[in-house]
């Protein structure tokens, strides 16, 4: 849908409806499931709000290829929306925040062509593989083929984590596939082991490496950990490793279809996966991009040290070095300046008629709304915002639908705004 037109695009999001089987989630009654529309002015520029139930978890359940635990990720249905509203097949979609590979993975999927980018080197650990699935029984046997030396300890203190023999097969592991990309011999079946290990460092089941710690996206400190162990009075048992990454693989591949296999397999082996600032990506053609979906960093909310610490030991990455690149401002001002900087780029690679749909949330408890700041700074970079796409995605009816919260009232909004080149 290449062709897709700013009126077309208002006309179906004006009277966008929910299916008939949704219609007992929704947050408005069946009578109302149009979409509410308000309208912000900014600049003298009349920009139209579009709030309804555009898409939920319930709707086109989303691939398990995407059960990969990363923080301040955004569901696959979101960019699913717009790369079906947005695009045809062949087309180019792009992610410069790439984060877990949420954008580019549902493109794949789709047969969209992909790119994807993030300053964040674990960003490509994490979706490049993916675009490979391997077979279990191949995996199976690459896996039997990794020695695990015994009593092999960590270069750090890990004892709070892991018991004794599991951290063996961990730095096991970890050094087999440091080898054998040092000897440049590493494939697609390494890239996979090395995607879905550190997904199980740490977590709170028996599916992780790990005895009981916080969610798999965060990693706690050694001392936070030794913490735990003590007020649960727990101590690390024994987990086998090998087992745990079958597991958890056999889980990411259990509802892939073969066209969606071939669809990823074709989408990384044609993709480009950078690790650039977003906005300096002069690999990326101009005017090539139909299609960029992406959610930015913050102010300030998410502490990259402190989450990825443990899988930036893993791949004997910098973590504070790596932080160090990472936008992370305090002020808006600073922040906006960053984005301007980087929607220059995306207006430079970006199709006349393409589209940019750009994520934002409430951040300091609702009272910046980043949507409202986003806006008038693409429309200098040279776009036009075509408006402000809010989907509630609970199911609680509220009043006043600017001041709710994420996550209060039972109530969690995406917020987005659409841009397009001229």
């Amino acid at each position: 849908m290449t062709n897709l037109s700013s009126t077309k695009l208002a006309a179906y999001l004006e009277k966008f409806v929910l299916t008939e089987e949704k219609k007992s989630l929704a947050l408005f009654p069946p009578e109302e499931t149009v979409t509410k529309i308000d309208h912000l002015t900014i600049n003298s520029i009349d920009i139209p709000i579009y709030i309804n139930e555009f898409w939920t978890s319930k709707q086109r359940q989303a691939s398990s290829i995407h059960e990969i635990s990363y923080r301040a990720c955004f569901k696959p249905q979101l960019p699913r929306f717009f790369i079906e509203l947005m695009t045809r097949e062949g087309d180019i979609v792009y992610d410069p925040f790439s984060g877990r590979g949420t954008t580019v993975i549902e493109a794949g999927l789709m047969n969209r062509r992909v790119i994807s980018n993030d300053i964040n080197p674990l960003s490509r650990i994490l979706a490049y593989p993916r675009f490979f699935p391997p077979k279990i029984d191949d995996l199976k046997s690459r896996l039997s083929n990794i020695t695990i030396g015994h009593n092999v300890k960590a270069d750090i203190d890990l004892s709070m984590f892991y018991h004794p023999s599991t951290e063996s097969e961990i730095v096991s592991i970890r050094n087999y596939l440091d080898k054998r990309k040092k000897e440049a011999t590493e494939d697609y079946f390494d890239w996979w082991v090395r995607m879905v290990a550190i997904n199980r460092l740490t977590g709170h089941s028996t599916g992780f490496f790990s005895v009981y710690t916080l969610p798999p996206n965060q990693a706690v400190s050694q001392e936070s950990q030794a913490q735990i162990n003590e007020k649960r009075n727990q101590k690390p048992p024994y987990r086998d490793t090998k087992k745990i990454i079958l597991r958890k693989s056999v889980s990411l591949l259990r509802n892939l279809s073969l066209i969606q296999i071939q669809n990823l397999y074709r989408a990384g082996s044609t993709g480009k996966f950078f690790n650039r600032d977003a906005r300096q990506t002069f690999e990326i053609q101009d005017d090539s991009v139909q299609l960029i979906v992406t959610s930015p960093p913050f102010l300030d909310v998410v502490q990259y040290s402190n989450d990825n610490w443990l899988r930036c030991w893993f791949n004997k990455i910098d973590d504070k070095e790596i932080a160090s690149k990472i936008t992370m401002c305090k002020k808006i001002e600073d922040w906006s300046a960053v984005m301007l900087a980087a929607f220059h780029e995306f207006h430079r690679i970006l199709r006349p008629g393409g589209w940019l749909c750009f994520e934002v949330g409430e951040i300091r408890d609702g009272k910046v709304k980043l949507d409202e700041i986003i806006a008038p700074i693409g429309v200098e970079a040279g776009l036009k915002c075509e408006g402000i796409l809010i989907n509630l995605q609970k199911f609680t009816k509220t009043s006043n639908i600017w001041g709710v919260k994420n996550n209060d009232k039972g109530t969690n909004t995406n917020r987005i705004a659409i841009f397009r080149k001229k």
